[in-house]
């Protein structure tokens, strides 16, 4: 993960290099950009790792910004937020951002958020090519999207396999819903839609049900989800 490349979309001058400089000292390369337009041709032009986006912005704010860089690639993005600004939160995670973090913010999370996120894309990078996931006594197969439990079969739609492959792979992670919702259901997270709700506690039944303890999928509130 040292050579992840992350773009840095922010107006604040000195904000943005305080981010830069904290990410280049652990090993990361960096790209700043102070307005939307420049960012996002940089984000579209050339592969990142990772996006921090603000939401406000000069020539084009954040929101566009993510909006018309999902039509050309899926880079994950963490939103830059004002404190307070929920509206702009949901607004984000619903268009397909990845995470958020509100302003003024501590660096320590800000690291431990961006260095999260990109270990959950890079285990589901490397896994895309894997057959078989196997958790003491769960094991998953792409194989048919086969799901067994102490050797007994679980009942799963194509929905919910993609769901409990997502949270098996990047277990002890909590993954947030924008992200399952996108991955799994392929739409973006709305929260008034229950669906997703709905698979993870069907999901969660089915595995109960055949000797699992319910704790080993664990909804994180107001985060997501987490296979434990």
């Amino acid at each position: 993960m040292s050579t992840s490349k992350i773009l840095i979309i922010e107006d604040d001058v000195f904000l943005g290099q305080r981010i830069s400089q904290l990410l280049e000292s652990k090993g990361f390369q960096t790209k700043l950009c102070q307005d939307g337009e420049q960012g996002l041709l940089e984000a579209i032009k050339h592969s990142f790792d990772l996006v921090l986006l603000d939401v406000m912005l000069p020539s084009l704010n954040g929101l566009n910004v993510l909006t018309l860089l999902r039509k050309e690639r899926q880079t994950p993005v963490m939103m830059l937020t004002a404190l307070g600004a929920e509206e702009d939160r949901i607004k984000g995670l619903s268009i397909g951002a990845n995470d958020y973090l509100s302003k003024p913010f501590n660096f320590t999370e800000m690291w431990l958020r961006v260095d999260a996120l990109l270990r959950r894309t890079l285990q589901s990078k490397e896994t895309k090519s894997t057959l078989n996931l196997v958790d003491n006594l769960l094991t998953l197969s792409r194989i048919g999207q086969s799901t067994h439990y102490d050797q007994q079969i679980i009942d799963l739609s194509p929905i919910q396999f993609r769901l409990l492959w997502l949270l098996v792979e990047n277990q002890n992670t909590t993954l947030s819903k924008a992200f399952l919702s996108q991955m799994a259901l392929g739409k973006a997270h709305n929260q008034y839609d229950r669906s997703l709700d709905m698979h993870i506690s069907r999901i969660r039944k089915k595995l109960v049900a055949a000797g699992m303890h319910s704790e080993q999928l664990s909804t994180v509130h107001g985060q997501g989800y987490c296979y434990r």
